[in-house]
């Protein structure tokens, strides 16, 4: 099995890259890693949609995986997701694509700017309908993400999307991988651990450690079951 594990730094996902055996650089923030019969490859996209967009891009140009993997934190607007929870991003979109008009946001589609060939939902949601068999993301619930250029963190702004977009998460880089995923037919999985959530700033209230360490526990569970 052929393995694609994408994240935007190398800090949320250091606990799984250090289980794993070393093989070589493909290029500076693209590694080739081993384990237990599996082969792994790691892209560090850098934080954003453009760069994980752009590496991903050319990665996927050349290579071929059997599952591919988006890995990292991100804020909740939900209340009802603990700190430290995982989920499964299965909806997610580029919420910020449009004009505002006022107060209100008015979407590329809304506007008809924005070919329609690769969506299949109103707002430009793109769907991941992979669903893996191993009971380790069966038992993570499935949730309904935005991805942005700014992070959240003005009141007025955060109401809206969520009258809008009635999102659960909100990350920089999620719709960007779901969107490659899909349009080069590759299975796919955007596993993300809540950090925060979503509201005026205060990382006093963030726990970042807590996320970090439940995302890799899991990912390290997996690679262990799927490598027996």
């Amino acid at each position: 099995m052929k393995l694609l594990i994408v994240s935007a730094t190398s800090f949320e996902i250091t606990p799984l890259i250090n289980e794993l055996i070393f093989i070589k650089n493909h290029s500076p923030n693209f590694s080739k890693y081993y384990y237990k019969g599996l082969n792994i490859d790691v892209l560090i996209t850098g934080i954003g949609m453009v760069p994980t967009a752009y590496y991903l891009g050319k990665i996927l140009a050349t290579n071929k995986y059997d599952l591919a993997f988006n890995l990292g934190i991100c804020g909740s607007f939900n209340p009802e997701l603990n700190i430290g929870e995982l989920v499964n991003v299965t909806n997610d979109i580029f919420s910020e694509l449009g004009i505002e008009s006022g107060s209100e946001l008015i979407l590329s589609e809304e506007l008809k700017l924005s070919e329609q060939y690769y969506f299949s939902t109103p707002y430009n949601f793109i769907i991941n309908k992979y669903i893996s068999d191993y009971p380790l993301f069966e038992n993570i619930k499935k949730v309904k993400g935005i991805t942005v250029n700014t992070i959240s963190g003005n009141d007025e702004r955060i109401e809206k999307i969520k009258s809008k977009f009635k999102p659960d998460t909100e990350s920089m880089e999620g719709a960007a991988f779901l969107h490659a995923c899909k349009l080069e037919k590759i299975n796919c999985l955007q596993i993300r651990a809540i950090s925060n959530y979503v509201k005026q700033r205060d990382k006093a209230e963030w726990n970042i450690p807590l996320a970090v360490n439940n995302l890799n526990s899991l990912m390290i569970s997996y690679i262990n079951e799927v490598s027996i």
